[in-house]
């Protein structure tokens, strides 16, 4: 098994939804040395179902890694997306160090126009598969397309051959 990556990491709520409905949320805080998730993200969060699997691991193991909001950095002023990201984004902004976990192709631009690391749900779970807290990526990658992730068959190619399972 390799060890969890010098990494820390900031998660948004997509991230947490999908890799919970995925079953590998759990695995999140084994895959970096640090892991934050901004209290706005377990409001957006709750507004899901009960039995919502991220929404449970946020109210139970996920509840250490929740963090104050950060008062928003003025470049996110005119964000016109989620709470959610600019809170993930802002984190990053104020912590140098730290890579956003983020799905939406928005506020992954967004991040990249402000030198912010990102990474989203398919690169966490060929993370998990290089560590080997997971057999194999790419029945993890269809239960998150199954979960809801819009994600093309190009990117799922993508990550099984990242995974080294093409």
């Amino acid at each position: 098994m390799t060890s969890r990556a010098a990494e820390r990491w900031v998660v948004n709520a997509s991230p947490v939804i999908l890799l919970g409905k995925a079953g590998i949320l759990p695995l999140l805080p084994q895959l970096c040395t640090e892991l934050v998730v901004p209290a706005g993200v377990l409001a957006e969060v709750a507004v899901g179902a009960a039995a919502d699997a991220g929404r449970a691991w946020l109210h139970g193991p996920g509840r250490p890694y929740l963090r104050p909001v950060p008062v928003l950095h003025p470049a996110l002023a005119d964000w016109g997306g989620g709470a959610g990201e600019a809170e993930v984004i802002c984190w990053a902004l104020q912590n140098p160090g730290f890579t956003a976990i983020l799905d939406d192709r928005a506020a992954r631009a967004l991040a990249a126009r402000h030198s912010v690391p990102v990474i989203g749900s398919l690169r966490v779970i060929v993370r998990a598969k290089e560590c080997g807290l997971i057999p194999a990526a790419r029945p993890v990658l269809e239960r998150l397309r199954g979960a809801g992730a819009y994600v093309s068959d190009a990117l799922i190619d993508r990550a099984i051959q990242l995974a080294g399972e093409a």
